[in-house]
């Protein structure tokens, strides 16, 4: 309210002044043209108010001349109603003098109602505090309208039209053009002017105005004329004025356009439009455009000042169109929008050459947009202008910018926003500009900066903070100094996009990007501005300091030496070019030249210079640098190339040109300088992926006399300077660095020198920190160029690199090879000395060694990390060398394993006692107690009581061997021995019940299997554990669960005692007896029961080495034969025969029972003579699955096989038998030829007493079948021998074998575990268990006392067999280890192959022939604890039958 009050006395001078002017001009009679030039002025003097202030006094103003003149009521407007309540105009009302409305009411104007002031600067003014409604088609014409109301409404089609009625401008403006051009009239924006081209700056009208931008309310101007005395062009637009308090509706127009001029006049320029609103609704058009002509008029001003704004309301200030010259439509006027304070330029799309100027820019409050558009075209004119805004600056659709006048590029000017977007657009500078935004964004457009080659015009300085995209052919160019900096993203997005300049510096961005196609240059590509930035370098012989040492600051000035800098950026990517004379690049982090990119400063450098090559005569010669140019020769004329300058350690000077000394030839210029880095600021990374180059140019223009004759070309440019400070380097494939010297012309011209390249390392680690500091795959090319004709090409230049520590060499510091070493500083490949030989190991190799080796005592490693440092030995021989060698370990080990052995045998002798002292008793439990004693107790496997003997009717043997897969069964029918003691139904139900008892679970099988394939001892502990629990099983069975019921004995089935259950101790033969119940009846039965010879006796066991055949001596048995022969006789029969029986194996049996028969003949049956008993080998029992007993047949009391009748046993022999005797008949296979002579033998024919089978001699032992199992090969370690003697000795040396055993193993096993952990598993787990077991199974076996001793040493020549398995793994893994060791060291030829991994099979085969010898020694020990009496295998029947006593 402060300023409001401040300038109430302005007010009540201009409210006089008009008063002054209304009374003058009705008392004078002025006419309205004259009252409106005064009333022009109070409009200026309106100007040096605010913009609310100039509204107040402008509604303040009519409502005093309304209070003075009186205002209209509704009925003088022919309508009706009161404008304090409503009026309603619906009639036409055309008026010449102005009407002013006040009231408190509403007003409608119906539709199709028109209001017409036609008069010049007439005046219609609605002040009304209700709300105001223009209808359909409804019109109010005039040269100024004002609406002041609550809302108002404007229906389709209605307007508000001052266009064409403006009164006169404000006075001393230029709006109206002076000549007879016909140009446009001015007012916001210029007239156009058809005189007017690229080189002229002609316009109409000027502008006016600018200082009332916010709240304009002056008239717009008419266009020129175009002849002298002629009329003018289109009047000037009117003036708006709308107040609305709420909400205003325009679904209609509001215009103050200029009118038209014709072909003879201008257009006149757009009037002034105000509008005031809450909200902004409608579809309507608001319009202050310029008016057609010969030349158009400039557009008007309009201020909007709406808090809410509908988007469909279009608005336009547009210059009219130039009818005399179609491209140069009027200048675009100005809309500004007070509520958010941005100015916008456009020019609807017309193409015009006409600016619009922008005077000044408000500094407080700031604007918030400027936003040029649409072909406008804005010129700031002033020398210095500051154009700052608080939001963004848009230029879009080929409008442009213009600062300056291109007559007095001098100017500085200044742009400040928060953002710069450009689409299609130019901002042009004539001077200096500096910008600062946050982001600048263009697309397709383009920002130049012209100096006008004036030295004094201040670097142009551009800093965007954020972000700088380009974008569809974008450019950036000054003809002086360019500065860009901004602490964001600096991206060239591809093709066409560029930012050129005299001397460029590009600085402080995070990161550069410059994409395919794009391009950074500087200098421009004119001579002038190269020589400009290179003629202060060409003739020094000094590094310029700035470039290795520049200064902290990253600004430009001329005393510096880069014509591009790209100074603080992080990160660069160059997939474009970067071109320039001096590129400088420092205080960056990493540089990457993508594929396709390219840092260049080729021929770009001096065209004279130091190494400048000779022109003599037409002889060329080319220009040195780091190599001397080639030297010309044309027509017997010779001219010496280009000397060579500069230092190859630090070089940073330009490449050297040639030219004529008459200029007719032209000139060839030299490569430029490009560093990257600095000493203080290196680069971390330079990764190159495309090109780097500062080669020399090539002459490749022929040179002509002035005769039009060919004469000898130009030398060659020299190449120039690519000078590196960095931490690391990557060159990849098909990338270069490059400093080419340029080819000679033609006709003898010589090539120029190559240029020079250095790499200055800054870190070079040695040691564990050194890393590689470059990966070279491209190419470095340094060459010189090469000679035309007679012309000699150019010398190779320089490539080098800073001094490298001891141990690395070359220009990247690369590490000495191995087997090489460096002790001293520098970069020659000679300091790398080779290594001593003389100290290192048969197995070893020298080493690489991070960072190269320093010393001459050059490290070195075992071929494989299995060897032992410092000699290279395998931990197995590590072992050996410790205790002096194989031979000296060797001899302690035996020395070890004997003194072990001697103090385990003196222990097992003081706790078991010595085993020297033999049994002399042979009886019947001594025997069979030394096999299996664990296996079944006594009372179980003993038959009956002595008493039982004469109530014995018949032995039933089990059929089958007895395994999961085929368990023991008996035949259906009882046998003729027992058929009148049993009840055949109640029987056969019996043998159903008995076998399901003796059948096996199939669980059983199942982990019989399994153990069978993980460790054999066991799998058979197993299966004779099953057998334990199945004869316990069926015992207990017969004994207490079967009600005997199959018996007739009401005595046997009531007390249980009529059968019992038996078996041998091996678990192989198991049997029923059947006995007399004491209650039979018939007599017959008694004496066919006395009748038992001849009498099956079957062996048990099965001829394997855990089972060997034996003849199971009971008591019952005993007494059974005891009624013919002596007890003595029979149990010395019995150990004999079982001594012969043990060494028989079922494998090989055909051979193995042939003694037994013989021995049966000479031993048994010719002392049983005596005693009228006889015993014939033969087989039983057999199965369908080819499975048979063997057994013998006692024939006693006189009877002989001859005596048996074919007739007795076919009648008591059962069906299932002879099916089961066929099966054994193919078995045994004999032929009927054979049996005619065969005496007191019954072959293919069933023995009597029930029993199928067959008789055994030596002619049916051929046909004997028999099964291998797979086992069969252990019986060369599994061997039932017969007894050697001396126990104590035997035990012993099965000690010494079982701790050799132990030990061997354990170094075969550390052997294979150095091989390989898959080696060392697969050795100690195929077959699990086995190769470690051994060892505790014979302590056991040894330490063992009592009747298990035997069985316990089985079971220890079990696991020292099935260990084999294990060796056998040992060799197969040794010779894939083998293969492979032979295999790589063919590979690699710098890979010993020691002869000492070769002896893997060693510790194998030992231990082999260890197991061999220990099987022996067990075999024997087995062998003498079962047969304490050697005698029974005396040869000689008589001393055998000598220890009958004995027996």
């Amino acid at each position: 309210m402060r300023p409001l009050k401040s300038q109430y006395p302005i007010c009540w001078w201009i409210f006089c002044g008009y008063l002054w002017v209304y009374v003058l001009s009705h008392s004078l009679g002025w006419t309205k043209e004259q009252a409106s030039k005064l009333k022009g002025v109070s409009a200026l003097h309106l100007s040096h108010l605010s913009g609310r202030t100039q509204a107040d006094a402008i509604i303040g103003f009519q409502e005093s001349r309304f209070s003075s003149n009186g205002s209209v009521t509704c009925e003088d407007l022919k309508g009706v109603g009161s404008f304090d309540t409503t009026c309603l105009l619906n009639s036409d009302l055309y008026s010449t003098t102005d009407i002013y409305v006040v009231g408190a009411g509403n007003l409608e104007i119906l539709p199709n109602v028109e209001i017409v002031c036609p008069i010049e600067g007439c005046t219609i003014s609605f002040n009304l505090s209700g709300n105001a409604k223009v209808g359909q088609n409804a019109a109010i014409v005039a040269g100024t309208v004002v609406f002041s109301a609550a809302s108002l409404t404007m229906g389709p089609n209605s307007s508000l039209n001052t266009s064409a009625l403006g009164g006169s401008p404000p006075p001393q403006t230029s709006g109206t053009p002076v000549g007879y051009d016909g140009a446009g009239g001015g007012h916001g924006g210029r007239g156009a002017s058809c005189l007017k081209t690229n080189q002229t700056n002609f316009w109409g009208g000027d502008v006016y105005a600018w200082s009332t931008l916010s709240y304009p309310y002056a008239y717009g101007s008419k266009g020129g004329r175009t002849s002298d005395g002629g009329k003018y062009g289109g009047i000037g637009g009117g003036r708006v004025f709308l107040n609305i308090t709420d909400v205003l509706y325009i679904n209609g127009s509001v215009s103050a356009k200029g009118g038209d001029g014709g072909t003879l006049g201008g257009g006149g320029s757009g009037g002034s439009i105000i509008i005031r609103a809450q909200k902004l609704r409608g579809f309507g058009v608001i319009s202050a455009a310029g008016g057609k002509g010969w030349g158009g008029g400039g557009g008007g001003r309009i201020s909007m000042n709406c808090y809410s704004k509908q988007e469909d309301v279009k608005i336009t200030v547009h210059g009219g169109l130039s009818i005399g010259c179609s491209g140069n439509a009027g200048a675009a006027g100005t809309y500004f929008d007070a509520s958010v304070l941005s100015l916008r330029v456009g020019n609807d799309n017309l193409t015009t050459e006409t600016e619009t100027p922008l005077l000044d820019f408000s500094t407080s409050p700031l604007w918030t947009n400027v936003y040029v558009e649409n072909n406008a075209k804005v010129l700031v004119p002033l020398l210095w202008t500051r154009v700052q805004v608080r939001g963004q600056i848009s230029l879009y659709c080929k409008s442009s910018i213009i600062f300056g006048l291109s007559e007095y590029p001098v100017s500085e000017f200044e742009l400040v926003a928060e953002e710069l977007l450009m689409s299609d657009s130019i901002i042009k500078v004539y001077g200096a500009f500096r910008m600062s935004v946050k982001m600048l964004l263009m697309l397709n457009s383009h920002i130049q900066v012209d100096g006008g080659g004036n030295a004094d015009v201040a670097t142009s300085v551009l800093e965007v903070r954020n972000l700088v995209v380009l974008k569809d052919y974008s450019v950036i160019s000054s003809n002086a100094n360019l500065a860009l900096f901004g602490q964001g993203l600096l991206k060239l997005t591809g093709q066409g996009d560029a930012i050129k300049g005299q001397r460029l510096s590009l600085s402080q961005f995070y990161n550069i990007t410059v994409g395919p196609g794009s391009l950074l240059q500087a200098p421009l590509d004119d001579d002038e501005s190269r020589s400009l930035v290179t003629e202060s370098l060409c003739e020094s012989p000094t590094c310029p300091v700035d470039l290795v040492t520049p200064p902290d600051d990253c600004h430009v000035n001329y005393t510096l030496s880069f014509s591009m800098q790209v100074c603080r950026v992080e990160d660069i990517l160059v997939n474009g070019v970067i071109k320039g004379s001096i590129v400088h690049i420092h205080r960056s982090r990493t540089v990457i030249v993508d594929t396709g990119g390219m840092i260049t400063a080729s021929e770009l450098g001096c065209r004279t210079g130091i190494g400048m090559g000779n022109y003599s005569n037409g002889a060329g010669a080319g220009a040195g640098h780091g190599g001397r140019g080639g030297s010309g020769f044309f027509k017997g004329n010779l001219s010496e190339g280009g000397q060579r300058y500069g230092s190859a350690d630090l070089p940073c000077e330009l490449g050297s040109g040639t030219e004529d000394p008459h200029q007719s030839d032209g000139y060839v210029v030299g490569g430029g300088i490009i560093v990257i880095g600095s000493r203080q600021w290196p680069l971390f990374r330079l990764d190159n992926y495309g090109f780097i180059s500062a080669d020399g140019q090539s002459r490749g223009v022929q040179t002509l006399n002035s005769n039009d004759t060919l004469i000898g070309g130009l030398g060659g440019g020299s190449g120039g300077t690519i000078l590196l400070f960095l931490q690391s380097l990557a060159l990849a494939e098909n990338s270069s660095l490059s400093v080419l010297g340029g080819y000679g012309g033609s006709l003898g011209g010589g090539g120029g020198g190559g240029g020079r390249i250095h790499f200055h390392w800054s870190k070079i680690a040695g040691g564990e920190e050194y890393v590689p500091l470059a990966f070279v795959d491209g190419a470095i090319n340094f060459s010189g160029g090469a000679g035309s004709g007679d012309g000699i090409r150019g010398e190779k230049g320089t490539i080098t690199g800073k001094k490298c520590p001891k141990g690395l060499y070359g220009t990247f510091c690369t590490e000495c090879r191995v087997g090489t070493y460096k002790d001293e500083e520098g970069s020659d490949v000679d300091l790398c000395k080779d290594c001593s030989f003389e100290r290192l190991p048969t197995r070893a190799r020298f080493v690489y060694v991070r960072g190269g080796v320093t010393q001459s005592t050059c490290p070195y490693k075992c071929i494989s990390e299995k060897y032992r440092m410092p000699k290279c030995y395998t931990p197995f021989e590590e072992l050996l060398y410790t205790f002096g060698g194989p031979w000296p370990f060797t001899f302690l080990l035996l020395c070890m394993v004997m003194l072990l052995a001697v103090a385990l045998s003196t222990l097992r002798i003081k706790l078991m006692g010595s085993g020297c002292s033999y049994e002399t008793k042979n009886s019947m439990e001594h025997q069979d107690d030394q096999r299996f004693p664990y296996l079944l107790s006594l009372s179980e496997v003993r038959g009956g009581k002595s008493e039982d003997t004469q109530t014995h009717v018949h032995r039933m043997y089990f059929m089958g061997p007895n395994t999961f897969r085929e368990p023991w069964h008996l035949p259906y029918s009882p046998p003729a021995a027992i058929f009148e003691i049993v009840y055949e139904d109640a029987f056969n139900r019996f043998i159903d019940e008995i076998n399901s008892v003796a059948a096996y679970e199939w669980w059983e099988g199942s982990v019989h299997s399994i153990l069978l394939l993980l460790a054999y001892p066991c799998a058979w502990s197993w299966k004779q554990w099953r057998r334990r629990k199945k004869i316990h099983r069926l015992q207990e069975f017969v004994k207490s669960e079967y009600d005997h019921s199959c018996l007739r004995s009401c005595r046997s089935r009531a007390l249980y005692k009529g059968m019992k259950v038996g078996a041998t101790p091996d678990l192989m033969v198991s049997y029923i007896d059947f006995f007399l119940g004491g209650d039979e009846k018939r007599i017959d039965i008694v004496i066919s029961i006395q009748k038992r010879f001849p009498m099956p006796i079957i062996f048990g066991g099965d001829g394997s080495y855990m089972s060997p055949y034996n003849l199971h001596n009971d008591t019952l048995l005993v007494n059974l034969v005891g009624q013919h022969v002596p007890a003595t006789v029979w149990n010395r029969l019995v150990a004999g025969l079982n001594a012969q029986l043990r060494t028989v194996r079922h494998g090989s049996i055909r051979t193995a029972l042939l003694p037994v028969i013989n021995w049966l003949t000479t031993h048994g049956n010719s002392q049983l003579e005596f005693h009228d008993v006889k015993l014939e080998l033969g087989w039983f029992q057999a199965t369908s699955s080819g499975y048979y007993q063997l057994g013998i047949l006692v024939v006693a009391g006189g009877c002989t096989l001859h005596d048996l009748h074919h007739s007795e046993y076919l009648d008591i022999c059962d069906t299932s038998s002879r099916s089961s005797a066929s099966v054994a008949e193919n078995s045994a296979n004999l032929d009927e030829d054979n049996q005619s002579h065969t005496s007191h033998v019954l072959s293919r024919k069933k023995i009597t007493r029930g029993f199928n089978g067959g008789i055994i001699n030596e002619d049916t032992l051929k046909s004997l079948g028999y099964k291998r199992d797979f086992l069969f090969p252990l019986s060369l370690l599994l061997l039932n021998t017969r007894p050697v003697g001396r126990q104590d000795t035997v035990q012993f040396f099965i000690t010494v074998m079982l701790l050799a055993d132990l030990f061997v193993t354990i170094l075969m096993l550390f052997l294979f575990y150095w091989i390989s952990l898959g080696a060392f598993l697969a050795v100690l787990l195929i077959l699990p268990l086995s190769l470690l077991s051994p060892f505790p199974a014979g302590l056991n076996a040894l330490f063992t006392n009592g009747p298990k001793r035997a069985s316990l040493a089985r079971v220890y020549a079990l696991w020292n067999a099935s260990s084999i398995t294990n060796i056998l793994v040992a060799f197969i893994c040794g010779m894939i280890h083998y293969v492979i060791i032979s295999v790589h060291s063919l590979e690699k030829a710098n890979i010993w192959h020691s002869k000492e991994d070769e002896k893997w099979w060693f510790l194998p085969t030992i231990l082999v022939l260890l197991k061999a010898v220990q099987a022996r020694f067990v075999d024997w020990n087995i062998a003498n604890l079962e047969v304490k009496d050697l005698s029974v295998f005396s040869p000689d029947p008589d001393t055998f039958w000598a220890y009958e006593s004995v027996s």
